[in-house]
């Protein structure tokens, strides 16, 4: 589940509120929640819980099956292998997972009305916590036969969301990551022929025993700049692109987040760990 820009208006304005004491300490990553190699194990084992329900998800998600059929599965899927889906009642979000269609962007709210059609692009994101430990994924899906643009756009995202999860290195810049996704996103946008729309105030996210945590991780950047990474901390890395504008509007249920011309957009989403052995991805499917 997407960060907001609301958290990262929040978030500077803490700093500004702190002092440049405060701003050091946010730059040298001091609330930033470390982990041991023991506890990230058990990260990997509340990812693979979510990397089990977004497989059944997918499975699921045919024309004719309604987003609040998915939020049953996820549910399931999540409640059988022990753990607690961690957006239920999160804020007051009503559902398990969060099922954004077409120009919805993210946050988008399950229901039995809303049926999925041949040609639809959904993301599903899901959380799950397992034994205390927080996993956060997620996947967008093309329904049936894909609509026109549709793989591109999300294959852009997805390479988007790889290119900022390589740059999870010891020693490197928080700014690295947001830098490796905006200009990602750009290279594919060149190639496809097209422009995509980078979204600017949501993205990624510290992940631990909370499911938003220190840093925010923005999906624009400067390399080289910010906070430096460190083995031992675990951030989700999610993009999100549009085939158009990157303005969105919050619809008035307070969660679903729009693209403001109805521009379809694409979600991927993946929580990985910082390790001397290079990034380390906590939902990826099992081997």
């Amino acid at each position: 589940m997407g960060s907001t820009g609301r958290r990262l208006t929040e978030a500077v304005s803490g700093i500004v509120s702190d002092g440049v004491g405060g701003l050091a300490d946010r730059v040298r990553g001091r609330f930033v929640e470390m982990k041991t190699p023991g506890q990230v194990e058990a990260m990997r084992a509340a990812g693979l819980v979510v990397a089990a329900t977004l497989a059944a998800v997918t499975e699921a998600a045919t024309p004719g099956v309604s987003t609040a059929d998915l939020d049953e599965v996820a549910e399931a899927t999540i409640r059988d292998a022990g753990a607690v889906p961690s957006f239920l009642g999160y804020q007051g979000f009503p559902a398990s997972i969060c099922t954004s269609v077409n120009e919805q962007v993210v946050h988008g709210i399950p229901a039995p009305t809303q049926v999925l059609a041949d040609g639809d692009l959904v993301s599903i994101d899901c959380g799950a916590i397992l034994e205390g430990w927080h996993g956060d994924a997620a996947v967008t899906l093309l329904v049936g036969t894909p609509a026109a643009g549709d793989e591109e756009l999300s294959a852009a995202c997805r390479a988007a969301m790889e290119a900022g999860i390589a740059t999870l290195v010891p020693g490197g810049r928080l700014g690295d990551v947001g830098h490796a996704i905006e200009e990602e996103a750009r290279r594919r946008a060149g190639a496809d022929g097209r422009e995509y729309g980078i979204v600017a105030d949501y993205g990624g996210h510290g992940i631990g025993t909370s499911m938003h945590m220190e840093p925010f991780v923005p999906n624009l950047g400067r390399a080289g700049s910010g906070m430096r990474l460190r083995t031992g901390m675990v951030l989700a890395i999610e993009p999100m692109l549009t085939g158009g504008t990157d303005e969105t509007t919050e619809l008035e249920d307070g969660w679903t987040v729009v693209t403001a011309d109805g521009s379809r957009a694409a979600h991927w989403e993946h929580s990985v760990a910082v390790t001397d052995d290079g990034p380390r991805v906590l939902t990826a499917p099992a081997e």
